[in-house]
């Protein structure tokens, strides 16, 4: 994964070019460069050959092996200070928190930014191995300087915890007006004051993040948990329930009020480690939200070097590694994620969405079968492998899925369902039966553009209720004016109406938007021979060959290719010398 392209940059953190998930001098992903293509560090003699080396490993995704060049080059040059910060920000980077504790430059070795996330790095290494003094040593007695004052703000009660300095852990941090500061440093407060007893204390700070609106779904798991400890299972399941009214998809909120309904038993408090990992969490996501991902995506090692079994923050180390194009470190990510977990479903539908080539396919669905396997009462499992036999151009299963679904959700049946239930009655050639459902789809969501499309181009394709489809392309248009396949389904609609002049208009449009989809070329080459534009029409009849057109495209292309430019539609051009228009 490549976050930046060079090395050899002066701000702190900017050399973190790679970020993949394996081990060293073993692992290696479809696409990655091979391991044993970089030389052994043992066999690199000189101090710029280690430096290119190491280079090398960092750019091709391999961030451990990396780390051992840089390692041993600073060893060779201890001067070469920038040598040792390489080493350390890329063992870091890499998920090997314990080998950058002890690569962390010292005061003089690196930069000031690098010096304290080394101190930082140190404490949760420290903190991880259950060592309380040490973590508050590596902290120092007054906060960190920035970009890191608030992460050890958040540490330091932890480590005060697991150090046994119960005034130290009970004490809230200035935030000097820091709104994250002061909510996540309360929630500390109230599962510090629990783990020494002091229930009332916790309650109070329960209370206070949960009185108020947009309270955090930290809070509302941390406080139901505590009053399912105590006792108070009824206050519990009021407090998930109202957190439900908001945001009904959540996940963990949704197990932890299914928890209390089972009447099973309540969940475990948290471990120093893991309310240590909670607190960081908190400005990880901060830096991704300030588009930093950088340091984000270190302050995520950090997460889960304290709470390995932390799926939200695998979940977002997985969103983070998609971004930056690294898929196979991405997909490592997702796969901490096992059955049982909230985020488990969430995880194999964002593992799914890595896979999206056509010869993906197979492997897209064989992980969805296995998911429905593992969870198969989930409605959003089963709503994966509808999707993915749809895409494997199995719709009557698809379909047959879908079937189960909307009868499990009856009333509750949300406009998706209806939707992807449709496209795969219509791509299984059963139209009688999807335009039913997707009548109601859009009935249920009227202005979504995705339905109003699907709808419109089919009755268009079909020669049915042209006036009506036209307006609801348009409509669909109005509101996605970038999306190629609207564009060609309007263009295609004034074809179908006969006013081809404007067909080419829009489906140049369209191919200028989408120039490799074949369907919208074939159609462009329909418009053009009905202007006349007969040279042009072969053009773009030829180009839909190069473009992996299905089986019945091609054969259909292939057959106007082959019987001449009157053969494709049904009737020759009428006037076409006087009519045709050229786009130049």
């Amino acid at each position: 994964m490549k976050l930046l392209k060079s090395l050899l940059v002066v701000l702190p953190l900017a050399g973190l070019a790679a970020c993949a998930d394996v081990p060293a001098q073993t692992a290696q992903g479809p696409g990655a460069a091979s391991v044993e293509s970089i030389p052994d560090a043992n066999d690199t003699g000189s101090l710029y050959g280690l430096f290119l080396a190491g280079r090398k490993a960092l750019n091709d995704g391999h961030g451990q092996v990396a780390a051992d060049y840089f390692a041993k080059a600073s060893e060779s040059d201890p001067s070469a200070t920038f040598l040792r910060e390489r080493a350390f920000t890329a063992a870091l980077i890499a998920g090997d928190v314990h080998r950058a504790a002890e690569l962390a430059p010292a005061a003089g070795q690196a930069s000031l930014s690098v010096q304290r996330l080394g101190q930082l790095t140190r404490a949760v290494d420290a903190l991880a191995d259950g060592d309380g003094h040490k973590a508050q040593a590596a902290l120092g007695p007054e906060p960190l300087g920035p970009p890191h004052r608030e992460a050890s703000l958040l540490l330091a009660p932890w480590a005060a915890a697991s150090a046994g300095d119960v005034k130290a852990a009970l004490t809230l941090p200035d935030s000097r007006g820091d709104l994250l500061i002061t909510e996540v440093s309360t929630l500390d407060l109230a599962l510090l004051s629990e783990r020494f007893h002091h229930y009332d204390e916790a309650e109070a700070a329960f209370h206070k993040l949960t009185s108020g609106g947009g309270t955090s779904e930290a809070s509302i798991i941390g406080y139901g948990g505590f009053l399912e400890r105590r006792g108070r299972r009824a206050d519990a399941q009021a407090l998930y329930d109202t957190a439900l009214k908001v945001d009904e998809a959540n996940a963990p909120i949704r197990a932890a009020r299914d928890r209390v309904i089972a009447g099973r038993p309540a969940p475990p408090q948290p471990t120093l480690t893991q309310g240590a990992a909670q607190a960081l969490l908190a400005p990880a996501a901060a830096y991704f939200a300030e588009r930093q991902p950088e340091l984000g995506l270190t302050y995520l090692r950090l997460v889960l070097r304290l709470d390995p079994a932390r799926d939200d923050a695998w979940l977002l180390l997985g969103d983070t590694l998609v971004a930056a194009g690294d898929m196979d470190s991405a997909r490592r990510a997702y796969d901490h994620i096992q059955s049982g977990s909230p985020q488990y479903v969430g995880a194999r539908g964002r593992l799914i969405l890595t896979y999206q080539g056509p010869e993906d396919a197979p492997t897209a669905l064989a992980i969805a079968e296995a998911t429905v396997k593992q969870e198969p009462n989930d409605d959003d499992a089963l709503a994966l492998l509808a999707d993915s036999l749809r895409t494997s151009e199995k719709y009557d299963e698809s379909a047959k899925v879908l079937d189960t679904l909307i009868a499990h959700q009856g009333d509750h049946a949300g406009w998706q369902l209806y939707y992807m239930r449709g496209v795969a009655l219509a791509q299984a050639d059963h139209w009688p039966q999807a335009e039913p459902d997707l009548k109601k789809a859009l009935a249920l969501k009227p202005d979504d553009p995705e339905v109003l499309n699907y709808l419109g181009f089919s009755w268009v394709d079909r020669g049915e209720h042209l006036a009506e489809a036209k307006e609801m392309i348009e409509k669909a248009a109005t509101a996605r004016p970038d999306s190629g396949a609207i564009i060609d389904s309007l263009g295609w609609a004034y074809f179908k109406l006969g006013d081809y002049k404007n067909a080419v208009v829009q489906l140049e449009r369209a191919a200028g938007l989408e120039a490799a989809d074949p369907d919208i070329n074939d159609h462009l080459g329909d418009a053009y021979y009905r202007v006349g534009r007969v040279t042009e029409a072969r053009y773009q009849w030829q180009r839909v060959l190069t473009l992996e057109p299905s089986v019945t495209l091609r054969q259909q292309v292939e057959m106007k290719l082959k019987s001449g430019p009157g053969s494709p539609l049904t009737d020759k051009p009428a006037n076409i010398a006087a009519t045709a228009t050229h786009s130049g």
